[in-house]
């Protein structure tokens, strides 16, 4: 079995308000964990130490996770630091550190606004 056949899905989400995604604009994998129907839907972005959201069901968690990921970069450029580049999802299935997560939950794309990945630079 190949770990896409152990994937529930891919979700690939761009600006909140449903316009299209820019093909230039940044996309960090994210993951996305339903641990259940009394939990919290969690997200983390493997590429991004500490940066998280969640939220009382999907659609909730993945808006949150654009705030989560624009207040990650502006926190980070506030330190001076400068946003890894962001791994593709194939890249990140080698990993053997995040590779049981992809296996084992959801993966979604989300956009790194450009206001936010201008003050991340």
């Amino acid at each position: 079995m190949t770990v896409w056949d152990a994937a529930s899905f891919v979700i690939s989400i761009g600006r909140l308000d449903g316009s299209p995604i820019d093909d230039a604009m940044t996309h960090y994998v994210a993951i996305v964990e339903d641990a259940g129907a009394d939990k919290a839907i969690g997200i983390w972005f493997p590429d991004l130490p500490g940066c998280f959201s969640a939220g009382d069901d999907i659609d909730d968690a993945l808006r949150n996770a654009h705030e989560a990921l624009a207040l990650y970069a502006e926190a980070e450029a506030q330190e001076g630091r400068a946003l890894p580049e962001p791994r593709s999802l194939s890249v990140l299935k080698a990993d053997p550190a995040v590779l049981s997560d992809i296996r084992d939950h959801m993966v979604a794309l989300v956009a790194l606004q450009s206001r936010a990945a201008h003050a991340a630079e």
